[in-house]
């Protein structure tokens, strides 16, 4: 079942000289439950294809079709209502309220949506997430790692159609950085959720064999299934 499409996607920022094009016609479809790294060197275009994507940012021409649903053809109030239910966002510097516990991170998105927090589904991501002894403390008071795990909460709290993860080990040392990738993909293993994320680390990608897209100058240079991400491409 196609869970994402993008089609014919276009990013030109600036005008006349100044115009730099980041993204270019690019067009790729996601399956249900798919787990997509999007790789290329800083500047390639990859974290402005998440950004449209979900929403965050206006294509200049080109469509993004999540579940079916056109998300340009929807108005800015009900983008952002659409944005909040159905996309979850992992970010590098994971973008917590720094006056929230862990537990009031992660639910913000429900509160924000007035909608009721299950305690029991809250539990057992918390558990999921190994934030246990650590629910009511706040950001200050936890580790990079503890901090990106209760992003990734926020992230899946709402049940999104999919998830979005912009360089989520870019803040982390190498052996975190492998236990919240584990994470993610027991998310996509155990909840089925679709995850598309961009990166440049080249071990995480290979010992995660994945399909992997590269993007290279705002085009699409390759999308192999269970592919590798070398220097020179896959």
């Amino acid at each position: 079942m196609e869970i994402l499409k993008v089609e014919n996607l276009t990013k030109v920022y600036g005008k006349d000289n100044n115009k730099v094009v980041a993204l270019d016609n690019v067009s790729f479809t996601v399956e249900k439950g798919e787990f997509i790294a999007i790789v290329g060197a800083s500047g390639s275009g990859k974290s402005t294809l998440l950004h449209l994507i979900g929403g965050v940012d206006t294509p200049t021409s080109g469509k993004v079709f999540i579940d079916g649903q056109d998300i340009y053809k929807l108005n800015s109030d009900k983008l952002a209502i659409f944005r909040r239910r159905e996309v979850g966002l992992i970010y590098q510097f994971y973008n917590l309220i720094p006056i929230l516990t862990v537990e009031e991170n992660i639910t913000l998105p429900l509160e924000l949506d007035n909608r009721k927090v299950d305690k029991f589904e809250l539990n057992e991501i918390i558990k999921l997430l190994g934030l246990e002894r650590r629910r009511n403390h706040l950001p200050n008071e936890l580790s990079g790692g503890q901090q990106q795990r209760t992003s990734i909460g926020r992230a899946i709290i709402t049940k999104p159609a999919i998830i979005l993860a912009d360089e989520p080990t870019g803040n982390l040392d190498p052996e975190t950085s492998m236990e919240i990738m584990n994470v993610i993909d027991n998310i996509n293993k155990d909840l089925g959720t679709t995850i598309i994320m961009a990166t440049h680390d080249k071990e995480i990608v290979n010992k995660m064999k994945k399909r992997v897209i590269v993007i290279e100058k705002g085009l699409v240079a390759k999308d192999t299934m269970k592919g590798r991400y070398k220097s020179e491409g896959i």
